[in-house]
């Protein structure tokens, strides 16, 4: 993904396998929420989604983001 500005969040259809949820930006390059977010996302991926996905933010706020400062 090197042009940022194509980046555009979309959820996939939903899978029959439980505690997959699929997600995609670029429309190749697909996430599983639950095993992926925050950390396999880039700083980028990480601000789109979490505009769109308040309930998801709020949801996985003990996660650490691999960018967080520790402060």
């Amino acid at each position: 993904m090197s042009d940022n500005s194509n980046l555009k969040f979309s959820w996939l259809p939903k899978s029959d396998k439980l505690g997959e949820r699929l997600f995609t930006f670029d429309g190749k390059e697909i996430f599983n929420l639950f095993r992926d977010y925050p950390n396999a996302l880039t700083p980028e991926q990480k601000r789109l989604f979490d505009e769109v996905n308040p309930f998801w933010v709020d949801f996985f706020k003990d996660r650490k983001y691999k960018n967080d400062s520790d402060e």
